[in-house]
């Protein structure tokens, strides 16, 4: 494959590229990626592979070692454990935040669970998946919480589609499970106070952790 001629194209388009192929789990934990071998492959020099793979360790999607060799990011249980927390701490709150402007307006919340009830791949349900948290967090209003969620976007996409691979090969329930707490959550806005919104979130997230172990 070879990209355009305008190097922040190519850039951008290695990172593209490069991204889908983490997240799909194409390129595996753990993985090389060398800046030669993918530069030859995608038909580029080196230069905009390299702006590929900052972009992505900002991301944290990628890795650098000491040496200076890019790898894909292999997030460790403790990397879970801090996510998890994480989103414990701020996915409540957002709900809370939310829940007076998603009582007037919860459209784009159920356009989000009716495709998510249509998608067809795991990768489609991890996507809608962050969409849907993603939705509330700006329905809060707070621009720094928002900014806070956005920072670890990557790595919560890293985090979900993995889980959602193993839990799906587990137990075949991952869509209509995803269906279900969702559907719940967008019913609580529509219904019931702010305060039993952040009940909800808290206990969606919490119920991940049973699915932690699937991380290791």
């Amino acid at each position: 494959m070879s990209l355009a001629s305008n190097p922040a194209f190519r850039s951008d388009s290695a990172a593209t590229l490069l991204r889908a192929e983490i997240l799909s789990g194409t390129s595996a934990p753990g993985a090389l990626l060398a800046e030669s071998a993918v530069a030859k492959r995608l038909g580029v020099s080196r230069v905009p592979v390299r702006e590929a793979l900052f972009a992505l360790e900002r991301e944290g999607l990628v890795e650098f070692s000491a040496t200076g060799r890019a790898f894909v990011k292999a997030l460790t249980p403790k990397d879970f454990e801090e996510l998890y927390v994480l989103r414990l701490a701020l996915e409540p709150l957002a709900s809370r935040l939310a829940a007076p402007a998603l009582k007037e307006d919860i459209t784009k919340l159920e356009k989000n669970v009716a495709a998510t009830r249509r998608a067809r791949s795991v990768q489609e349900v991890t996507l809608l998946d962050l969409e849907f948290h993603q939705l509330i967090l700006q329905a809060s209003g707070n621009a720094r919480l928002m900014k806070l969620w956005c920072s670890l976007r990557g790595e919560l996409e890293l985090w979900l589609g993995r889980l959602h691979r193993s839990h799906q090969m587990q137990t075949r329930d991952t869509l209509q499970e995803t269906v279900d707490a969702h559907e719940a959550i967008v019913e609580g806005f529509k219904t019931q106070t702010p305060a039993a919104c952040e009940r909800l979130m808290r206990e969606h997230i919490l119920g991940w952790r049973e699915w932690l172990p699937l991380s290791s």
